[in-house]
């Protein structure tokens, strides 16, 4: 074809032309005429509408408002043309992985042009709607190589609007979204406790897959890395970071297998036997952290129950050689169910004193005069509800583990504590990018300490402590920041 080399200079041309225009002073409308010109180039050549689209990506940076406008029309009018190849064009500003070839300014309009103006018409766009929506999550894919928190759960969101992930998705495509979860949490990786970004970046992962563990997506690889590199190192974690590790453990445990459940069983009950305190005077109790350990305790044991007799001393008959009945464990019940004693006792008097503040808050609200007492004392009333239902949790819990063949909460008859709180103000299952969680004032970690055999300033001071930190309506502060992209510098924190 003799004029291929033609065609193929006056495309050397456009590009020449798109960065003078790039370059330009002159802002006037010979510049904004030059691009609402651009797609007309693809009318008759519509084989180069991913070079116009990579020129118009370039030119997002505009700063006059006609400009980016005019930019942006003609973006989709050129999605409209030709979406397949439109779309391939655009997320190559995003996805390269070289920093030194990519412009981040440009990156960034790309990204805020295909959030703001692509993904809420993609039901007109992405058309034959199976192979369009499987074309752009596959663009997606290849764009999370490098990518901030806040920029992945912006793209998991989007995903999970598509219809081809679903209510009616079959198990495989819900598989395929935590595989992708999966893969931004580095669950291949070696685990270094000193790596806050990777802390950080599992503990979101985690969370932004409980959604999909409900809709029967195995949570096996997370259950087993955290199993394995993670809840042997506790100690080590973040303070913040701790309770929304616990948190998450204890919302995917329902939906563990009992194979997993086995393997989790020995480190779920050394932990609680860590923050269930034997009877010495001045010892703290983590409520938050019990709540959280004896729901995970128990979700885990209905699924696997004789594993607990050679860890709690129980006396669970199934049949099977793993029942180890043969083998005296009683040092291990005796041991266990002190300790549950000792965490009754806890939660009944902070729940007197709670009542007691509640009984105060209630006055105090009567005798209000400004808004803002109103406020401060609603707060303190909610606070002291949360730390309540925290308390009688944990009795709903503790009181069945007495026995020597105990029967477990294997469903969801337990509604943890800040589940109810998040409710009104959290609608979506996910936190917003960028959203900060209630921050506390309580051990960093939200939950209150009380300790036995103190004086009675001491334990009004424990008291006021839980009232201020037991209420968790979400998770700690943090989650949601979005974490570093590897190799751009945007750092987690």
């Amino acid at each position: 074809m003799a004029d291929g080399s033609e065609e193929a200079n006056d495309i050397e041309k456009l590009y020449e032309y798109g960065e003078r225009l790039n370059e330009a002073k002159d802002k006037s409308q010979i510049r904004v005429q030059a691009i609402r010109g651009l797609p007309l180039f693809c009318k008759d050549t519509p084989e180069y509408v991913s070079k116009i689209v990579d020129i118009l990506g370039q030119l997002l940076t505009a700063e006059e408002n006609v400009e980016r406008d005019a930019v942006h029309k003609a973006l989709l009018s050129l999605l409209r043309q030709d979406v397949k190849a439109s779309l391939t064009a655009l997320f190559k500003h995003i996805e390269s992985t070289d920093e030194a070839n990519t412009d981040e300014s440009i990156r960034e309009k790309v990204l805020n042009f295909i959030r703001d103006k692509v993904f809420p018409i993609k039901a007109e766009l992405l058309k034959p709607q199976e192979q369009m929506e499987r074309h752009i999550t596959e663009l997606v894919k290849k764009s999370l190589q490098d990518v901030t928190g806040a920029e992945f759960k912006m793209f998991m969101d989007f995903l999970k609007s598509l219809s081809l992930f679903g209510d009616n998705a079959p198990p495989e495509r819900v598989q395929e979204l935590i595989e992708i979860i999966e893969g931004q949490a580095d669950l291949d990786a070696q685990f270094n406790v000193s790596d806050g970004d990777h802390i950080d970046r599992l503990i979101s992962c985690l969370y932004m897959a409980l959604p999909f563990f409900m809709r029967g997506a195995s949570n096996s690889k997370f259950l087993n890395y955290i199993n394995k590199h993670i809840i042997p190192v506790f100690d080590k974690l973040p303070e913040e970071r701790k309770l929304d590790l616990l948190k998450n453990l204890a919302e995917s445990s329902p939906y563990t297998t009992p194979q997993d459940s086995r393997q989790l069983l020995p480190s779920t009950v050394q932990l609680l036997k860590k923050y269930m305190p034997m009877r010495k005077a001045g010892e703290e109790m983590n409520f938050t952290y019990v709540e959280c350990l004896l729901y995970t305790f128990h979700h885990l044991a209905s699924k696997t129950p004789n594993a607990t007799n050679s860890l709690c001393g129980y006396k669970i008959v199934t049949g099977q050689p793993s029942d180890r009945l043969g083998e005296d464990f009683s040092e291990n019940f005796k041991d266990f169910t002190e300790r549950l004693s000792n965490v009754e006792d806890l939660a009944r008097a902070t729940m007197k004193k709670l009542t007691q503040g509640m009984a105060e808050h209630n006055k105090a609200m009567a005798a209000a005069k400004t808004d803002e007492a109103k406020a401060n004392i609603k707060v303190k009333k909610q606070n002291t509800t949360t730390g309540l239902r925290t308390c009688n949790n944990i009795l709903a819990m503790t009181q069945p583990l007495h026995s020597k063949s105990p029967s477990f909460i294997g469903d969801k008859k337990i509604n943890l504590s800040w589940k109810e709180a998040a409710k009104p103000s959290v609608p979506s299952t996910t936190v917003p990018a960028g959203g900060k969680r209630t921050a506390t004032a309580t051990n960093g970690s939200g939950a209150p300490a009380t300790k036995k055999g103190r004086g009675e300033g001491v334990q009004n001071q424990l008291v006021n402590r839980a009232l201020e930190g037991l209420s968790r309506g979400g998770r700690s502060g943090g989650r949601g920041r979005g974490w570093g992209g590897r190799g751009r510098g945007r750092g987690y924190r």
